[in-house]
């Protein structure tokens, strides 16, 4: 276990390409920064951060002064003796690994803990001191592991509700004026109701319903100003049964009832 300031601090807050056969690294960055080089990228961190480093991968870094931070050094053979399964230490080093910490807070304070324990028990080890680091250095990789893993996840989940927003949105442009309700789009999509709202609260900040209405309120104000149809007619074309109720839902989404809304637009168009 290295502190950066007393690793880097005498080379001027750098560390030069390099590499390490059989050993594999874990740099926790808690503050500061540092311009990470790994195989020929170039990548800019922020802390709190933690970087796996496996053996024989190129990198170097040059962080700024009076960053706070700690490298630990693991031989490659102790990570087949951590835990085995879905948390099997080695598949955290089968490349190189950036896990942004800046929104686990507690799972930070964990790492920072784990370290300094770390530290003490190289200066203070007793009786089975080799035991106790081992648990301590598998701890730490675990919460690591489990922090890109939920990182790998919301990637997934974003990736997917995004992919269900835009789908939502391409029906949406086929069929707003088919009336469809919302249950509908869901069951034509194969998700729930749930999810569907779920992902466009999460891309737009509405419900699957207001969106379906926004649609609707566009096109019924692009109709009334550019068409010279009656009312009714309009209310017809958006797929509306009956205009008195075409009437009370633009006047609902505009505050304006749609003789209104034209009249006003005419009038301004002829200012």
């Amino acid at each position: 276990m290295e502190d950066i300031r007393s690793r880097s601090e005498p080379y001027g807050w750098e560390i030069a390409e390099h590499r390490h056969h059989g050993l594999s690294q874990l740099l926790l960055l808690i503050e500061g920064s540092a311009r990470l080089q790994i195989e020929g990228r170039y990548l800019a961190l922020n802390g709190p951060f933690a970087v796996v480093v496996p053996s024989g991968v190129v990198h170097a870094f040059q962080f700024t002064p009076d960053t706070v931070g700690h490298v630990l050094t693991i031989e490659d053979s102790m990570l087949s003796q951590g835990p085995s399964g879905a948390f099997d230490l080695t598949n955290l080093f089968q490349e190189a690994v950036l896990v942004d910490l800046a929104s686990a807070e507690h799972a930070t304070a964990r790492l920072v803990a784990l370290f300094e324990q770390i530290i003490v028990e190289f200066r203070e080890g007793g009786l089975a001191t080799s035991e106790v680091l081992k648990w301590l250095v598998s701890a730490s990789l675990v919460l690591v592991l489990r922090q890109h893993d939920t990182m790998a996840r919301e990637r997934l989940q974003g990736a997917r509700v995004t992919a269900d927003f835009h789908r939502f949105r391409q029906m949406v442009e086929t069929h707003f004026m088919d009336h469809w309700a919302v249950p509908r789009y869901a069951n034509e999509m194969n998700i729930s109701e749930s999810r569907l709202n779920r992902a466009c609260r999460a891309a737009a900040g509405k419900s699957a319903l207001e969106i379906i209405q926004d649609r609707l309120t566009l096109e019924a104000r692009r109709r009334l100003v550019h068409i010279a149809g009656t009312i009714s007619s309009v209310a017809y074309e958006l797929g509306f049964e009956d205009p008195a109720y075409f009437w009370r839902f633009f006047r609902r989404r505009t505050g304006l009832t749609p003789t209104q809304f034209r009249q006003q637009h005419n009038t301004s168009a002829n200012l």
